[in-house]
């Protein structure tokens, strides 16, 4: 293998940018709406969408046929996408916190999350009272005030500390949780048994991580894989031969919880409006299998 060499491209003008693509054969019908997405959006984010175009990996020229239009509606799907899974997250995330803190502080106390004696590494207690301090120390919501104006304890009950806390958070603290019944109280709720559940969330963290931070979701493949599932109790996948790699895996991940948080929910029927939207996508590059939209999971 060569020895690293260090980084010499110089930064590109905006046209410059354009006469590259179109040097390797992008069409690029409309050139100030081109200008202006590559100076608000960046070359490098559209990048990732206009791979799949390419006809050649190495020296970047593309596909006969492959448009600036295409990418762009393929960012355009990735974004909505991204946005629809927030949305979705959002209610597994309030979910996972009335639960963590209604079982444990009924089976424990109120501030079972100071207990060193709950949890498994003293070192992942620290850290995670560390990040409560912190957050609880800068906050300026209105009920953390008025707790820290009345009351002498270090922090509040946990129903009160657990809402500044990121959905980050709240998983390193559930997963360092000895194998003590609450835990899997909190597990069974959701369908599932502590181990699953511990790496469900862990996933659904860096996903979350993902479509906060407005990176690209489509034809990834996730750094950090959930466990699958031998035994749902839940409506699950039929098709168990997916792959837990993809963006599919994580759908499914999220409609198997919501059947608890909102069974009524029409995350399948905005999906398939979504793509019937940018019907150009291809699905097989998030692990869709061909018969996905047949699985009673996304009826």
């Amino acid at each position: 293998m060569p020895p690293n060499i260090p980084y010499t491209k110089p930064p590109l003008s905006i046209q410059d940018q354009i006469t590259l693509l179109q040097g390797r054969g992008l069409i690029i019908n409309n050139i100030p709406k081109a200008e202006h997405l590559l100076s608000n959006l960046s070359y490098y984010r559209l990048s990732g969408y206009w791979y799949p175009l390419l006809q050649d990996k190495v020296t970047h020229n593309f596909k006969p046929g492959a448009t600036f239009e295409k990418a762009f509606n393929l960012y355009c799907f990735d974004r909505e996408l991204r946005l629809m899974i927030l949305s979705e997250l959002e209610k597994i995330e309030v979910a996972l916190r009335a639960k963590l803190v209604f079982i444990l502080s009924h089976e424990h106390n109120p501030f079972w999350f100071r207990e060193p004696h709950l949890f498994q590494s003293p070192d992942k207690h620290r850290k995670s009272i560390v990040k409560i301090s912190n957050e609880y120390q800068r906050s300026d919501i209105v009920f953390i005030k008025a707790f820290k104006n009345k009351y002498s304890d270090v922090y509040p009950p946990s129903w009160i500390t657990m809402e500044i806390l990121s959905m980050g958070t709240l998983s390193m603290i559930y997963s360092n949780l000895k194998p003590i019944r609450g835990k899997n109280d909190v597990a069974n709720y959701f369908g599932l048994d502590k181990k699953v559940f511990s790496s469900w969330l862990h996933s659904l963290v860096y996903v979350r991580n993902i479509c906060a931070h407005h990176s690209r979701l489509w034809n990834r493949v996730l750094g950090i894989q959930p466990r699958t599932i031998r035994n749902p109790r839940n409506q699950w996948i039929v098709n168990s031969g997916v792959s837990n790699k993809k963006t599919y895996y994580i759908l499914c991940i999220l409609l198997y919880l919501l059947q608890t948080v909102n069974p009524n929910n029409t995350f399948p029927s905005k999906f398939r409006a979504l793509h019937a939207k940018y019907s150009n996508v291809d699905l097989n590059a998030m692990g869709f299998h061909t018969d996905w939209s047949n699985e009673p999971l996304w009826q």
